[in-house]
């Protein structure tokens, strides 16, 4: 089974270096405040890998492929730059690497011109996309468009879900989980992957019945129990999930210094039944993205 990852963040090297200055030359202090805190203990939240740290977790976690999946920058340029470096590493790891590209509605045509630059580049989809974040109302018109779009060329659109019954952390923005299900109804040809679970929305029968919507499992121990795989698995079955971890966020911070993917992975191969691994981990991913 050449399992999948369908939630990884990477950034340039520099962001690595300075993950704090990097983010206030660009004026990005959401993603600065999410991403550079650090827990009461002193430890960071996340690590921030190179191309090759990451190529090394993965082959510990026994995945072949790693999803990148963009950021919902406050600015346009960040978007850009992110995508630029992510096209930078498709070239250099076709046979380990995919992408989703990000962009900001805000940008207007900068931000659709952005989509099929995107697609001319090899990426696979859209995301992680967050308009709440980025403070775009649902209805704006070039919000509309991109989703649109998206179904148009067959690009999944992974959006960042926040369960509302979660605990509060430092940036947490609010994602009404009604939100979604009305994206999900106005665009029925734009295929969704709503991360985290979808706030728990993959908790619930009724989501089993939007055939446009999947869920991925990104963050999964800092949000939930074990349990989580059952309780999806029960409503919405296995064909609706993705196997996603976050990374490089810290999963397990009380037990591993690193981001925990090999443990998360190895979590859910002891909770899937057998019938049940190979679409969370492999067929679902193939078959939405065309790996």
């Amino acid at each position: 089974m050449r399992a999948v990852d369908s939630h990884v963040h990477l950034y340039p090297p520099e962001a690595g270096l300075d993950p704090a200055g990097w983010a206030a030359a660009r004026g990005e202090a959401h993603w600065s405040r999410l991403c550079t805190r650090r827990r009461p203990d002193g430890s960071p939240v996340q690590t921030f890998p190179n191309v090759d740290q990451l190529l090394r977790e993965m082959d510990a976690a026994g995945i072949a492929t790693a999803l990148l999946l963009g950021w919902y920058w406050e600015n346009h340029a960040t978007c850009v730059e992110q995508n630029r470096f992510y096209a930078r590493c498709l070239q250099a790891h076709p046979d380990r690497l995919a992408a989703f590209a990000t962009l900001h509605p805000a940008a207007g045509a900068a931000a659709l011109a952005e989509v099929d630059r995107a697609r001319e580049a090899g990426f696979l989809g859209l995301g992680e996309l967050s308009p709440h974040s980025q403070q775009v109302p649902l209805d704006h018109p070039v919000w509309q468009a991109v989703l649109a779009k998206a179904g148009e060329l067959g690009l999944p659109v992974n959006l960042h879900v926040t369960d509302p019954q979660s605990r509060p952390y430092p940036g947490q923005v609010g994602t009404p989980l009604g939100d979604f299900l009305r994206m999900a109804r106005d665009h029925p040809h734009t295929v969704f992957i709503l991360a985290h679970w979808g706030g728990g929305l993959a908790f619930d029968p009724a989501s089993a019945v939007l055939g446009n919507v999947w869920f991925d499992t990104a963050a999964s121990p800092l949000l939930y129990g074990p349990e989580a795989w059952t309780r999806a698995l029960a409503a919405v079955s296995a064909d609706r999930l993705l196997f996603g971890s976050d990374h490089p966020l810290r999963l397990y911070p009380r037990l591993a210094a690193g981001a925990g993917l090999a443990e998360f992975a190895a979590e859910a191969r002891r909770s899937l039944p057998a019938g049940a691994q190979g679409p969370v981990f492999a067929t679902n991913a193939v078959r939405l993205l065309g790996l």
